[in-house]
């Protein structure tokens, strides 16, 4: 998934994500922990916070894409796939809990030939 289609304002835009995920800018929201509400007024979406949860998701899903082949593919696992190392605990709820660097490392690790 190409980072800059996914720009506007200089910001990322929860509305082209969701359209390129086919879901709703509600569930990424919660995907990433924060409430609907910080898409919906600029300063709350320009905030570092809900933009450094986007970019985290984001890199996450672009790991994750180069294994399985898909933006949707890719989302689907985050979403849906227990990682046993984190006591079974899926991405998603990884990147909600704040911990998107340990899920990163984890994907590195994979990627280097590691054991999942």
């Amino acid at each position: 998934m190409e980072l800059a289609e996914l720009i506007e304002d200089k910001v990322f835009a929860p509305a082209k994500m969701a359209a390129k995920l086919r879901t709703t800018q509600s569930e990424i929201a919660a995907t990433i922990g924060l409430s609907r509400d910080a898409f919906s007024r600029k300063d709350r979406l320009k905030s570092v916070r809900t933009q450094t949860r986007l970019r985290e998701m984001l890199e996450i899903l672009n790991r994750v894409e180069k294994f399985t082949g898909s933006a949707l593919t890719a989302y689907a696992w985050m979403r849906s796939e227990p990682i046993v190392g984190f006591g079974g605990q899926t991405a998603e709820q990884l990147i909600r809990e704040g911990r998107a660097d340990q899920v990163r490392r984890y994907l590195d690790h994979v990627a280097a030939g590691g054991y999942a």
